[in-house]
């Protein structure tokens, strides 16, 4: 690879002078077995510093290669969030008009007066549906307005603005409903047209078939497993946050219980991932296949004030809204943990992925990430296919503390 040096062992790919710590950390997690499949890239100032890869794609022993594509999971939701802002900034949407502006069913059972904002920073009141749905309603086009009928159905769970709790589900199944309302067509084509072929990114909603052969498996934790971790966590640290969402998980009627479990992906859980008609259809919480290279490429325009390679994506003032909290909980109702939102991104605690508090992103369950930072213009996207248990996973952190201790960063 020009200009990068080579990976270090059992790595493959390369890092630019002055990276050589995060490749180092990468490395040792695939040569202590903390990973079965990985690939993370880095972008500084729109050019590559960071591009590695390695292990396997499932547990037969298949390598894990740099066009290697994993489901991403939440990371889905960040670039549901790129499509909003894309929206935005060309005046189609307005943050702070009212839903129902845009899709009069909305205005159902009280939602009249909640905001696109407040939806898109998980203050609506939204965060689960009282109406049971499975992953196959959500994938079948013909059972749409089944779907639908329980969006425009559902009730808040509090005033709007009042509290936050992440919207695992209903984030995605609000937001797309909204998006190809005011787009007047899929969100996948869209952003595919828009951002992912100029930026020459790596990702899609919707996945053709024909990508299907460089799929890696998702692998997560066995559930007894999971739980007896998370029980030993709750009687050791329990003040952590995997001991509250274990409390919150077990009650019955809990709001994490609920936001968490419907819709239900069936008896295979996780595993339905794995499968092709979740990642066929534009699932907008969950459902993105992307390699790390592709992750951090569509972010290039959001790190460097809406322009890369000479072309202007969105305005600036579209994105400086965007560096600071429009919302924050130091608990939040259902992930148990201090987080905000600005616009659909996620915002985390200061030194969690960035010691920068204008970086946003989305993290995904089990450890992916997709993150900018426009202070430093970096971009980070983190693929893999052993998920953790935990809410947010050591190995993605060990990874986003390495790059800012790297040389390249800390001389500057």
């Amino acid at each position: 690879m020009a200009n990068l040096n080579p990976a270090p062992g059992p790595a493959l790919g390369g890092y630019a002078d002055g990276y050589e710590r995060v490749a180092r950390v990468f490395a040792r997690h695939l040569a202590q077995g903390l990973e079965v499949g990985a690939s993370l890239a880095v972008y500084r100032r729109g050019e590559p510093v960071v591009d590695l890869w390695g292990g396997l794609t499932d547990r037969r022993g298949e390598p894990w290669r740099r066009e290697t594509r994993v489901v991403v999971f939440s990371v889905t939701k960040g670039l549901m969030a790129m499509a909003l802002q894309l929206l935005a900034d060309r005046g189609a949407l307005a943050w702070d008009r009212e839903v129902a502006d845009y899709w009069p069913g909305f205005a159902r059972a009280g939602k009249e007066r909640v905001t696109v904002r407040q939806l898109a920073n998980h203050v609506a009141g939204l965060p689960y549906l009282d109406r049971a749905l499975t992953l196959a309603q959500c994938v079948d086009p013909s059972r749409a307005g089944e779907v639908l009928d329980a969006l425009e159905a559902q009730p808040l769970a509090w005033a709007p603005g009042t509290g936050q709790g992440y919207h695992a589900t209903t984030f995605g199944l609000y937001m797309r409903e909204l998006f190809e309302r005011i787009a007047e067509e899929p969100v996948g084509a869209f952003l595919r047209r828009e951002l992912f072929e100029p930026l020459g990114a790596d990702v899609s909603v919707g996945t053709p078939a024909s990508e299907d052969a460089r799929i890696a498996e998702v692998i997560p934790p066995a559930t007894p497993g999971r739980v007896a971790r998370m029980i030993g966590a709750a009687v050791l640290t329990p003040r952590s946050t995997e001991a509250h969402v274990l409390k919150t998980s077990l009650a019955r009627g809990s709001i994490g219980r609920r936001a968490l479990l419907n819709p239900s992906p069936g008896r295979g859980g996780v595993h339905a991932y794995n499968r092709p008609p979740a990642r066929r259809a534009a699932l907008m919480w969950a459902s993105a296949t992307a390699t790390a290279d592709g992750v951090a490429r569509a972010y290039l325009p959001f790190a460097s004030g809406g322009v890369h390679a000479g072309r202007r994506y969105l305005k600036e003032s579209t994105l400086t809204p965007i560096y600071r909290r429009q919302g924050w909980a130091e608990r939040d109702r259902v992930v148990q943990k201090a987080m905000g939102w600005s616009q659909g991104f996620l915002k985390e605690e200061r030194h969690m992925f960035s010691p920068n508090p204008e970086s946003f992103g989305h993290a995904g369950m089990g450890g992916a990430l997709g993150w900018a930072d426009p202070v430093e213009e970096l971009t980070f996207g983190y693929a893999m296919n052993r998920l953790d248990w935990r809410v947010r996973s050591p190995r993605a952190l060990a990874l986003c503390h390495a790059l800012y201790e790297c040389d390249a960063l800390r001389d500057r």
